[in-house]
């Protein structure tokens, strides 16, 4: 199956730099054998190309896109962390932020984007427990935010 790092090339992906942190926080902590991601937004070169509420100005196709790139950010952030993604034994939560209309229900399909993403980076080792959350409004109003707590060696 290769590495996580020849898994994300064979997508046609490439990771990117980590996303620096926008407020008081670190974009990984890492407490024993758990690495915690901050919440990641889906920044593309620095720039978010995709903006407002999923079910109004975003539809769910871009949204699910937006969580695959939010699950990337995330990976970033541990590659940075850990140096090498092999040292990732599982994804053991994933938390998904889906700034939401009033009339929109398909979260859990928006997150989607982020779990199938890290299945097909780390195998069986991507699959994880998950919350998908629709919240008013996210930061610089992005439609998605995703955060992640992987199992390290």
């Amino acid at each position: 199956m290769g590495t996580p790092e020849e898994r994300i090339s064979e997508l046609g992906l490439e990771l990117p730099e980590p996303v620096a942190p926008v407020a008081s926080y670190v974009p990984t902590l890492r407490t024993g054998n758990l690495v915690y991601t901050s919440g990641q937004v889906p920044f593309v070169k620095g720039e978010l190309r995709v903006l407002g509420k999923v079910g109004a100005e975003v539809d769910l196709d871009q949204a699910v896109e937006q969580a695959r790139i939010c699950a990337l950010n995330c990976v970033a952030a541990l590659k940075a962390e850990l140096g090498e993604l092999s040292r990732v034994v599982r994804i053991v939560k994933v938390v998904g932020f889906v700034a939401s209309a009033p009339d929109f229900y398909g979260q859990p399909k928006v997150i989607n984007g982020a779990s199938d993403l890290l299945g097909e980076i780390f195998g069986d080792a991507g699959r994880h427990a998950r919350s998908a959350v629709g919240v008013a409004v996210l930061p610089s109003n992005v439609p998605v935010e995703v955060e992640l707590i992987a199992e390290v060696s």
